[in-house]
């Protein structure tokens, strides 16, 4: 699956977001953004300017991809709150909320 440099960007600001939400980002965190993008070929240096992407910005991204970005977006942002071994209520309110405001459906994951 190829994203376009904007999608890129939103999608590194959106697991950033999931990871941080606990203001510390551990081990497995690390490993997992590694991993995400050599599979989906992102170049990790674009996430100091995605951190600086407004959010509106971001959604706005997110929310024009098609469902199957948007599903592995999904899937994506699930694996982030996973990667650390727990899953915190913060990081559901905010997957909840991203689900929301770019139109993922929960039914579909």
């Amino acid at each position: 699956m190829d994203f376009n440099l904007a999608e890129q960007m939103a999608v590194l600001k959106s697991v950033d977001t999931i990871m941080r939400s606990d203001d510390r980002v551990y081990e497995g965190e690390a490993r997992f953004l590694t991993q995400l993008a050599a599979v989906l070929q992102f170049d990790l240096n674009l996430l100091k300017q995605a951190r600086d992407l407004d959010h509106e910005k971001a959604y706005t991204t997110l929310k024009a991809m098609p469902e199957s970005k948007k599903y592995a977006l999904g899937v994506m942002l699930q694996e982030a709150a996973s990667s650390d071994g727990r899953v915190s209520d913060r990081e559901l309110q905010l997957i909840a909320n991203i689900f929301e405001r770019v139109g993922i459906e929960t039914e579909r994951l």
